[in-house]
């Protein structure tokens, strides 16, 4: 067809050929390995040296469609000798779908008055989706609904004893029409980027679906300002004083969280190594950690995860590059030794204290250690035990 005898004055011409659309999505990879070649999708060198893509992460949907054609494509350029591989991609990931959490109130039939959940079998209602963002945990907004819909500007409400109103909800796909969206926007606003980074990570395994859930935030928030609170002192001492030399703990605390967090981001474990991030910061607060050498590699470590929060922290520590810039850290498994095992010390069978010895230390000098501990004094009253149980690495029992 002369695609010229399309056109008129008030028209442009049609567009027939729909190969760039079908070919172009599907290939365009390969372009990219060599995108200013004239003669050619990619030269034969080239290609042999960036080979196929390493890793394609899309959802399912997308990515079963976008696969067939991909993989269609790729096979028929190998087949005429085009490029080294046969298939496209070396590795897939589908990301699981956020699903959203959807809030539900109870018109009573015939009315324009709304029950709350734990009353709502007292009456014969009709259920309603209502817009998530005027619901926090649960508990609706009753002035902000009656702006939300010309129908429900005069609405009733009767409340659970406290005076609120308890919405109903259900796990379903995120959908306009189910009223369930959550504007992302809204969110970083109140509790800013790196915390909604952190909690649509810490929901689940990254291949999962997961529903949304606006309350589960505040954790993460509250995470992110006790990083913050870690840190920030360390900047604020107006001289600058030597960094004291890291305690066991400290090293063992750091390092430990550096390889796990390592080997879950290689692993795509997010969700595992946000959880990693919460046990680091809550045990160096409980060491009391105000080390330079500790905090630095930490604020480098989270950096991929929270990018705000650390480039504020790294500036805050006195440097002037971006931490983007700063050496990954590396776990030196000299401090993941076990050198000591804390025991819990019974008396008769219940615990009464806990006590630290080295993993070596022998039986005899274990028993005389426990018999010399002030908190042991007390519960044998001065009397000789009738036997000391010890189970290496387990449990040390005193019968008195």
């Amino acid at each position: 067809m002369d695609n010229h005898k399309k056109a008129t004055a008030n028209t442009y011409p049609l567009e027939l050929c729909t190969m760039p659309g079908f070919a172009g999505s599907s290939a365009y990879y390969l372009r990219y390995e060599d995108p200013h070649n004239d003669s050619a999708l990619v030269a034969p060198e080239i290609n042999a040296y960036w080979r196929n893509v390493d890793l394609y992460v899309g959802g399912t949907e997308h990515a079963t469609g976008h696969l067939i054609y991909s993989r269609f494509w790729n096979k028929f350029l190998y087949d005429l000798g085009l490029i080294k591989d046969e298939e496209p991609f070396k590795k897939l990931i589908n990301q699981g779908m956020i699903q959203g959490r959807s809030n539900i109130v109870y018109r009573i039939k015939g009315t324009n008055t709304f029950v709350s959940a734990n009353l709502k079998d007292r009456y014969d209602v009709t259920e309603i989706h209502v817009d998530v963002n005027i619901v926090q945990n649960d508990v609706l907004d009753t002035e902000a609904f009656k702006k939300w819909s010309p129908d429900y500007a005069s609405a009733e409400f009767i409340l659970e004893e406290g005076g609120k109103y308890i919405c109903g909800y259900a796990v379903e796909k995120m959908s306009k029409s189910l009223y369930n969206v959550v504007n992302p926007d809204m969110i970083v606003e109140k509790y800013g980027a790196d915390t909604l980074r952190l909690y649509e990570m810490f929901l689940g395994p990254v291949e999962q679906s997961k529903p949304w859930d606006t309350a589960g935030i505040e954790g993460v928030h509250r995470f992110l300002k006790k990083l913050w609170n870690l840190i920030i002192p360390l900047t604020l001492s107006e001289e600058e004083t030597p960094s004291p030399k890291e305690s066991g703990l400290e090293l063992k605390t750091l390092h430990k969280t550096i390889k796990k967090v390592t080997t879950d981001i290689e692993n795509f474990s997010f969700n595992t190594a946000v959880s990693a991030f919460m046990i680091c910061v809550n045990e160096l607060t409980e060491q009391n950690c105000n080390n330079r050498h500790i905090l630095e590699p930490l604020v480098v470590l989270i950096a991929p995860f929270a990018p705000h929060i650390a480039e504020e922290l790294w500036q805050a520590l006195g440097h002037t590059e971006s931490v983007t810039t700063a050496p990954y850290p590396v776990a030196n498994e000299q401090y993941l030794v076990e050198n000591t095992f804390t025991y819990p010390v019974s008396f008769n069978g219940k615990t009464r204290f806990m006590l630290e010895l080295p993993i070596d230390m022998d039986m005899k000098t274990i028993e005389q250690t426990v018999l010399a501990h002030e908190t042991a004094k007390k519960w044998t009253e001065g009397k000789p035990p009738k036997k000391v149980i010890i189970v290496p690495k387990k449990i040390i029992n005193v019968v008195v």
